[in-house]
């Protein structure tokens, strides 16, 4: 009589736990490999640019204070060759604004900006603080004065404030586009474009006729653009 030997739990236990768990197509993947014509960051300015006051919380913002350290590293890393800056911005605080613009145009790498939907008013100077800037077609631009809501103190020292950071902002601008001095002041006096408003809306193309933009396209020109920078570098 032949007997078998029972089989032990421990066993089998021993046995399923050398099979290896299936894993996801996703961990079967190769990882990504570097891009070989450059490192690109990308930075988004969208909605309201947030300044010293808080903005409500329903409020789309782009909180300066978040952006700048952003731009710091982007500086500082060796590993990133040039900046990507999408913009798509109703404006907002005029101090914060200049602030990234300046940081943008001193980066000390290759930079190019897209304008998607809208770079409205401080969103100007962010624009134009690329080396290169692009709109989309269906984009908007918005050029008026600076402007202030609350109350003011009625005294001649407030409006000589008001005038200098006007020209605070249409310094920048034209030190960083090809609109002239006189051209962008027009535009920003106009009283016949906008409704219950003085400023101009510039769509796509008329940013680029009035020398403000540098050209229109999208995605694809704007990364071709800083690859093309970066390989000149």
């Amino acid at each position: 009589m032949e007997i078998t030997a029972p089989v032990l739990e421990n066993e089998e236990k021993e046995e399923n736990n050398d099979q290896q768990p299936q894993q996801s197509p996703e961990a079967l993947m190769p990882p990504p490999k570097p891009n070989p014509r450059g490192v690109i960051q990308f930075l988004t300015i969208i909605g309201q640019v947030e300044g010293h006051i808080l903005l409500p919380p329903t409020n789309k913002a782009t909180k300066y204070e978040h952006v700048i350290p952003q731009l710091v590293a982007c500086a500082e890393n060796s590993e990133v060759d040039g900046l990507l800056v999408l913009l798509n911005t109703m404006g907002g605080d005029v101090e914060a604004g200049l602030a990234l613009a300046e940081l943008i145009a001193h980066l000390g790498k290759p930079s190019v900006s897209l304008v998607l939907g809208g770079g409205h008013s401080i969103g100007v100077p962010l624009a134009v603080s690329a080396k290169f800037s692009y709109i989309a077609p269906s984009a908007t631009m918005t050029i008026h004065p600076v402007r202030m809501n609350g109350t003011l103190v009625g005294a001649p020292q407030t409006y000589e404030y008001f005038n200098k950071t006007q020209d605070r902002v249409m310094d920048f601008i034209t030190a960083h586009s090809n609109i002239t001095h006189d051209r962008l002041n027009t535009l920003m006096m106009d009283t016949q474009t906008m409704a219950q408003d003085v400023g101009t809306i510039l769509i796509g193309e008329e940013a680029v006729q009035e020398g403000l933009i540098d050209a229109v396209g999208g995605l694809h020109d704007a990364m071709e653009k800083l690859y093309e920078f970066i390989g000149k570098a």
